[in-house]
């Protein structure tokens, strides 16, 4: 069976997947606040390169893991609902993309199973 980063398209998906999405995610209220001050450009390369390694792709992701990563999010406030806003803006884009439904479920099971190192839990 080929991964879900080969069924949802490889490397030019995902990229259009996270522009895509963190357009969406800027224009949120519910999260947008904890992107001030962030170099959106970098947060774009590592988001791509995080999502290729979590759907299987090649790995190339050399950021912070997600608990340090998120440890100072969570110092102001990010919390289970930020998360969960998180999980449907990238599933809307997805389904924008017309990734099968059962692929955009796989995508939401990966992002819930960080869930709690996000959240330092």
């Amino acid at each position: 069976m080929s991964s879900l980063f080969d069924r949802i398209g490889g490397q030019v998906a995902v990229d259009t997947a996270v522009e895509i999405f963190y357009r969406k995610v800027l224009s949120d209220d519910r999260i947008n606040g904890f992107f001030d001050g962030v170099d959106m450009e970098q947060q774009v390369n590592k988001q791509k390169g995080f999502l290729t390694m979590a759907f299987g792709g090649p790995n190339n992701y050399t950021s912070k893991d997600m608990r340090d990563g998120h440890k100072h999010l969570v110092a102001r406030g990010l919390n289970d609902s930020h998360v969960d806003a998180v999980i449907e803006l990238l599933g809307n884009t997805l389904q924008e993309l017309e990734v099968a439904t059962e692929d955009i479920q796989s995508v939401a099971d990966i992002a819930n199973s960080v869930r709690d190192d996000i959240l330092n839990r």
